[in-house]
């Protein structure tokens, strides 16, 4: 079997456990759903995402050991990653073959041939890890302040962030596939989710990754050629490999059917770029001369081992970098929508972490997880931020799922006593997310006199975090001259005007200082209103008394001190634009500078 078969069975392979691991990161019974599978290893195997995470907090959270080892593997093969392991990658081949399939042999060399842009990954692999090593750098920026009253607040301005999400093949491929493909797929067959799987910036998303699929059909592999920063991080890793692709002999009839086979660009027919090699092989069997083979040897025509960097470049890409997280925080404030997962860490190392993989998304059973637009700044667009006016149910109490499955440490694993401040958790409390805040200019019982008790009734917090205060309101123009009365019924002269319906929420009461109590009303009809049998009047209403339909509201109220900001309410209240109850940030327990400050 020739060893590009064998590269595409690979390939093949790892796109379907790909697949696989998106689909069953799923709460559920069933099998095929979470039991254990390891759906975050793709993540886990990620050098560029350790990288980002060791520079910004000093430290390797578990379960990215995995990267570790395919470093030691790109050192001893190449990257062997790109060509045979990255799903990404394997898209992007098939979808250039395919806008290759009919070129002449001609065209295939000059759109499969090296450019001088390719150097442009490089370039943004720098860019991300100096954003993401300002957390390196705070303390020592801060000590050079002179100030240690002034070192807490320097470091945390000048704190690095993990940017690295965004162009990363792995997590670029895992957002575009759980918050877009998934859910297109799952629409009308309802076997991932009860009902229709919502995203906040699913557009986007799913826009940037088709357009990363269709242009391979102008250029093959054009975002492992110029955009992709792990590529780039494995060509810098990959220029130490004992095994690479060469020339047996440095004289050849210079036919360039492996440049016209070439995946990767790296010029196998002259002085070989090792760094741009994806171990493709095809240059090994389109060699019509047998010179081309994968060998322990360096190639006798040349190497090239380091990319064609200028100084200048290489510089602005480190003092962009640099630079960037430190500008994104000059807006400075916090946005109130800014509510984060349950088991999110502080603000400044949440963004040293959180790699907008879209896996906590993916596994909130309630899709009340998006990615943040404008809610989060700049340098937080795309993390994850509770939007419960799009999810079905708020934040379950007894779920802990996001925090079970963030590949690095973002939000740290919680256990159901932790979360709802059980045990040995009691005295702390339970995790707030933020509080509820009643708008009384849109809820229907303070601004409308419409009785409504759903965001009470749906609390989840015991005592409830949500009390009712009772109060009789008169509807307008619903004062009635009484005709005639006895203890439990009033007749009036013509048709009332008021609604003729049965309601517990019903009641009259005599104007002036008759009788004031009001009773409820079991009957009301066009011209006569029954009140309860059991709460008769105490003497019959003189004729010519005025009695008011009064309406008995329930008007909720929030006790700060309970709430935890799951949402629940705001999930369920039945304004369908703007919540009538909303929750914010305020109160969280991850920052202690969110509480109130009365």
């Amino acid at each position: 079997m020739k060893i590009t078969w064998v590269r595409r069975i690979s390939q093949v392979f790892f796109l379907l456990l790909f697949l696989w691991f998106c689909l069953v990161t799923t709460v559920g019974e069933e099998w095929w759903r979470l039991r254990g599978w390891p759906v975050n290893w793709f993540l886990q195997l990620n050098p560029l995402t350790a990288l980002g995470v060791v520079l910004g907090t000093g430290s390797l959270p578990a379960g990215l050991e995995w990267s570790l080892l395919v470093i030691a593997l790109t050192v001893i093969l190449g990257r062997f990653f790109c060509g045979w392991v990255c799903p990404f990658g394997t898209l992007h081949q098939a979808i250039g073959w395919l806008g290759l399939r009919r070129a002449a042999p001609a065209e295939q060399c000059l759109r499969r041939a090296f450019r001088p842009a390719q150097r442009i990954k490089y370039y943004l692999l720098a860019f991300l890890l100096a954003a993401a090593a300002g957390g390196l750098l705070a303390p020592a920026v801060g000590r050079l302040a002179g100030q240690s009253a002034r070192l807490e607040s320097i470091r945390e301005f000048a704190a690095g962030s993990l940017q690295t999400g965004w162009l990363d093949p792995i997590s670029f491929m895992h957002r575009a596939v759980n918050l877009v493909i998934l859910p297109l797929a799952d629409r009308g067959i309802h076997v991932l989710w009860t009902g229709a799987r919502l995203a906040q910036g699913a557009a986007l998303i799913g826009g940037l990754f088709l357009a990363a699929l269709l242009v391979n059909l102008w250029i093959p592999r054009f975002y492992c050629r110029y955009v992709c920063p792990l590529g780039a991080l494995y060509g810098v890793l990959g220029r130490f490999a004992l095994w690479r692709v060469g020339k047996r002999q440095r004289d050849c009839s210079n036919c360039l059917k492996c440049e016209a086979a070439c995946e990767g660009a790296c010029q196998p027919a002259g002085r070989i770029r090792t760094h741009e090699c994806v171990l493709c092989m095809n240059c090994l069997h389109a060699c019509p001369d047998d010179l081309v083979g994968y060998r322990l040897a360096r190639s006798a025509s040349g190497e090239r081992a380091a990319p064609d960097l200028t100084r200048r470049g290489v510089i602005a890409s480190l003092l962009a970098g640099f630079a960037v997280a430190p500008l994104g925080r000059l807006a400075g404030g916090r946005d109130p929508r800014r509510i984060r997962p349950p088991g999110a860490g502080p603000e400044r190392e949440f963004l040293t972490r959180c790699l907008r993989c879209g896996q906590c998304m993916r596994i909130c059973p309630t899709n009340i997880l998006h990615p943040a637009l404008t809610e989060a700044g700049l340098e937080g667009f795309g993390t994850p931020v509770a939007k419960f006016s799009l999810g079905i149910g708020g934040c379950q109490l007894r779920c802990a799922a996001c925090s079970q499955i963030c590949p690095t440490g973002a939000i740290r694993p919680l256990t159901l006593n932790e979360k709802i401040g059980r045990g040995a958790f009691r005295e702390r409390g339970p995790v707030r997310m933020g509080t509820a805040f009643v708008d009384r200019g849109r809820c229907l019982p303070w601004a409308m006199n419409r009785p409504c008790i759903v965001c009470e009734e749906n609390c989840p917090v015991s005592p409830k975090a949500i009390s009712i205060q009772e109060i009789f309101e008169p509807l307008p123009g619903r004062r009635r001259e009484i005709a005639r009365g006895d203890e439990l019924t009033l007749f009036f002269e013509g048709e009332t005007d008021a609604a003729a319906r049965v309601s517990d929420d019903l009641y009259c009461r005599i104007a002036g200082d008759f009788d004031a109590e009001p009773r409820r009303i079991i009957e009301c009809g066009p011209a006569q209103w029954s009140i309860d049998p059991n709460h008769p009047w105490e003497s019959p209403p003189p004729k010519g008394s005025v009695a008011e339909l009064l309406v008995l509201l329930q008007r909720p109220v929030v006790d700060p001190e309970r709430c935890i900001g799951c949402g629940v309410c705001e999930s369920v209240c039945p304004l369908a634009t703007v919540r009538a109850i909303r929750v914010t940030a305020d109160g969280e327990s991850r920052e202690a500078r969110s509480g109130f400050l009365l």
